[in-house]
């Protein structure tokens, strides 16, 4: 059984959303990572996008879990330490990679085939905005103003390619932006291709109902979340704590 908050998202000012957020417990960005690396099961190929997402390799290890870089390396394993690093072996982020037993190379453009053909079971991407449909934007911030080109990199490919999206990311912006929004402003990377959205404050499911809110940080309500997410949630009788 479900049920729906009342509260409604986007209400509060810029400055207020920065006061609640600061008031609120929170994931660092090495636990948002590790939090996403609960999604991933043995056997599964994945691709990990710039930022965040680059951070679950370090929460892998040990696991049957298959990295690609579309750089062109398969089986990538965590990020170099410095008597490690080799600027031949980069993520997507351009941070250094280590190459375990078993990695191996090939180019660009087979790369994108692996991407553009399917197999790729999940792509952990950074975002600027995901709307209440699952519709991505994380290639052009128009906020920083002229001479913003934008990176559009492979998230394009990604997000049509992939069986699976998931989104890590920061709940709102540090001047108070919301992120989690009913449309969303910025140029959009893909339409509906969102899954799962995992934050410093909750993880949140793309549902053909809406979003769902399934988890929360400890010490965090479903009004908290609420109130710092412009789309209505839906609220399950099951909802529960983050579990790391």
């Amino acid at each position: 059984m479900e049920s729906t908050v009342v509260v409604t998202g986007g209400s509060l000012s810029k400055a207020k959303v920065v006061a609640k957020v600061q008031r609120l417990p929170r994931l660092d960005r090495q636990l948002i990572a590790f939090r996403v690396a609960r999604e991933l099961k043995d056997g599964m190929y994945v691709n990990l996008g710039i930022g965040i997402p680059t951070l679950v390799s370090n929460w892998i290890e040990g696991r049957d879990i298959i990295l690609q870089s579309e750089i062109g390396m398969l089986k990538t394993g965590p990020l170099a330490d410095e008597s490690q690093a080799d600027q031949d072996l980069v993520n997507a982020g351009s941070q250094c990679v280590t190459a375990p037993h078993g990695c191996s190379f090939f180019d660009l453009v087979e790369s994108f085939t692996m991407i553009r053909g399917g197999r790729m079971d999940v792509a952990v991407l950074g975002a600027y905005q995901v709307s209440e449909k699952g519709d991505l934007a994380s290639w052009n911030n128009p906020a920083r103003g002229l001479g913003n080109i934008g990176c559009i990199g492979g998230s394009m490919d990604l997000g049509v390619g992939a069986k699976r999206v998931i989104v890590a990311m920061e709940h709102v912006t540090s001047n108070g932006d919301l992120r989690i929004l009913k449309e969303c402003s910025y140029p959009l990377t893909c339409k509906a291709c969102v899954d799962l959205i995992v934050t410093d404050l909750a993880v949140i499911e793309v549902s053909p109902a809406g979003l769902v809110l399934k988890e929360v940080v400890p010490g965090a309500t479903a009004e908290d979340i609420q109130t710092l997410t412009e789309p209505t949630l839906i609220i399950p009788d099951d909802l529960k704590e983050i579990e790391l």
